[in-house]
């Protein structure tokens, strides 16, 4: 089942008048209509600047449609852990942006076993021990990625080392991390036994909930859409039962995820099969790794004319949260200025309107074409073997192409253009050592198995090569 947003806010449209297109919509494939929601959204509390919040079916919790993802904290030598490893977390800032986030109603705090080098948990237990424990919610993730944690006794650690960093005695939010990714010589559906039936791992976590140490159990999706079905499959059949998904969503891959990168899988799909299943869903990416946040000037003008005060990760943020069964929305944070803003955004959600997101699938028509790379610089393709830096060299392409700089050829260009292609080649050489750019991969295929994405990443990295030769040619 693949719900068309056009056509859902269509037909109702007339319907609707003077409340959430989407929302009402999307009560259409089988989703609960949400009366916390509406409340929060279309009465008299709009004016009083207060988070939105979304009612967990399951639990009754009201959770923010903001949710902190922890996994791209600021470090002291700055920047994150992705770009400075060696660097410890920044606990102060760390601290200053939860403090912001909780004093403007954000309670859902997201985190991961493999984020920041491993330091997410104890950062974010550090910060929110600080606070009573029932006045925010724990996800955190069995991240059993490598096949050295595939034993039931490994896996049953780190799930005990993840209460230990986190300063609690259960989870309220507890995901199978990256479902339907490969793993060491396994594809998806092999790697998810490996991970967590062989090893009796998911029956164990069941136990768990039912002693209270586990709230909600879910998983999050990337990769073989086998998976997904299957698990879905398993909640029909009450043989597991799903208490939420984590799922990608945002404008782009709503209708392109797959014709982008065929292993991957529309959001338009993923979406609908929760609500009719009424599976609340939380989202990830949605601002595709930062793609989203950053628009040429001809994408800009389009939405500038629809609301001159917006930003593209303001469009993003109220895509993402605007369907019926969202439960929360992550966004990555590393400064406190990113913290500021998303919770104006959700404080309260305008949802988009039937025009707006015509606008937007038009926006995504255009950047499908535009070819970028779907990165959204997880670093989990790191390290290369060669010491080339994959999620900096494929920033560095989409960033030409988000300024319109691979249009046309330098015939019939004026200076300014020419010169803007010069400093672009200037910042790449600067961004990546000549010796550690595109043209040095020999494709060994070792970062192909890490990557959620599932990006051809040597085939990218050939493409990029072509396409550099070409500027510096011309």
């Amino acid at each position: 089942m693949t719900m068309n947003r056009r056509d859902f806010i269509k037909h109702t449209a007339a319907a609707v008048a003077g409340t959430s297109l989407l929302l009402t919509a999307c009560n259409k494939s089988g989703a609960k209509t949400n009366k916390q929601t509406l409340e929060n959204e279309e009465t008299g509390k709009e004016s009083d600047g207060e988070m939105t919040l979304r009612t967990n079916p399951n639990t009754g919790d009201k959770v923010s449609l903001l949710g902190f993802g922890m996994m791209r904290l600021p470090v002291v030598a700055g920047g994150t852990a992705r770009e400075n490893p060696d660097s410890p977390i920044d606990q102060e800032a760390v601290n200053e942006m939860v403090d912001y986030a909780m004093s403007h109603g954000v309670n859902y705090y997201d985190t991961s076993p493999a984020y920041c080098q491993g330091e997410s948990e104890n950062s974010t237990g550090i910060a929110l021990s600080r606070y009573p424990r029932n006045s925010y919610f724990i996800a955190t993730k069995l991240s059993n990625f490598s096949p050295q944690t595939w034993s039931r006794e490994e896996s049953m650690a780190m799930f005990e080392r993840s209460l230990g960093y986190l300063r609690t005695d259960y989870v309220d939010y507890l995901l199978l991390h990256g479902i339907g990714m490969s793993g060491g010589d396994k594809d998806g559906m092999g790697a998810f036994y490996a991970r967590y039936m062989d090893n009796g791992i998911l029956d164990w976590l069941v136990e768990q909930k039912r002693a209270g140490r586990i709230r909600n159990l879910g998983f999050s999706y990337h990769g073989d859409v086998a998976v997904f079905d299957m698990l879905l499959r398993w909640h029909d059949e009450g043989k597991y039962h799903w208490d939420f998904v984590q799922i990608e969503l945002n404008y782009l891959d709503w209708n392109y995820a797959k014709q982008i990168n065929p292993r991957n899988t529309n959001a338009s799909y993923l979406y609908a099969e929760l609500a009719k299943r009424g599976i609340p869903a939380v989202i990830m990416e949605p601002l595709l790794g930062g793609r989203l946040a950053r628009q040429p000037s001809t994408i800009l003008r389009q939405m500038k004319e629809m609301d001159i005060d917006a930003t593209p990760a303001r469009w993003a943020f109220r895509y993402a949260g605007t369907p019926e069964g969202i439960l929360t929305v992550l966004s990555g944070m590393t400064y406190i200025e990113h913290v500021k803003e998303n919770c104006a955004t959700y404080s309260p959600l305008r949802s988009i309107t039937a025009q707006e997101d015509a606008m937007l699938m038009r926006i995504a028509d255009e950047l499908y074409n535009m070819k970028a790379v779907p990165c959204t610089a997880c670093n989990y393709c790191m390290p290369c073997p060669y010491g080339l830096n994959i999620p900096i060299i494929f920033s560095y392409y989409n960033n030409c192409l988000a300024d319109g700089l691979a249009a046309g050829d330098m015939n019939g260009m004026d200076k300014q253009f020419r010169e803007d292609r010069k400093r672009w080649l200037v910042g790449y050489d600067r961004a990546e050592p000549r010796m550690r750019q595109a043209d040095h991969c020999i494709g060994c295929n070792h970062c192909l198995s890490h990557c959620p994405q599932r990006i051809d990443i040597p085939r990218e990295m050939q493409r990029i090569d072509r396409f550099v030769e070409k500027l510096k040619q011309s």
